[in-house]
């Protein structure tokens, strides 16, 4: 059996992988964001409020890019 054939034998789509791929970055991101804040809590505690509300800014955009991800795999899944 070569190469030739086994790749014909796999079947399916490639933007299922992708999605996982994408999802990966935003995930990331979000604990490096989540991370930092509780570094800045614990170095003043009394900018705990502030940087709360940075920080679910920082996830909302973060996230963003998993809705891009999942808008991607849905327009190339026809």
């Amino acid at each position: 059996m070569d190469a030739t054939t086994v790749l014909a034998e796999i079947n399916g789509n490639i933007a299922t992988v992708g999605y996982g791929l994408a999802a990966i970055g935003p995930a990331i991101g979000v604990g490096i964001v989540v991370g930092k804040t509780i570094e800045g809590v614990a170095r003043q505690p009394e900018l705990a409020g502030r940087l709360q509300v940075l920080m679910y800014i920082g996830i909302a955009f973060t996230e963003a890019l998993a809705f891009i991800g999942i808008a991607t795999y849905f327009i190339f899944t026809n």
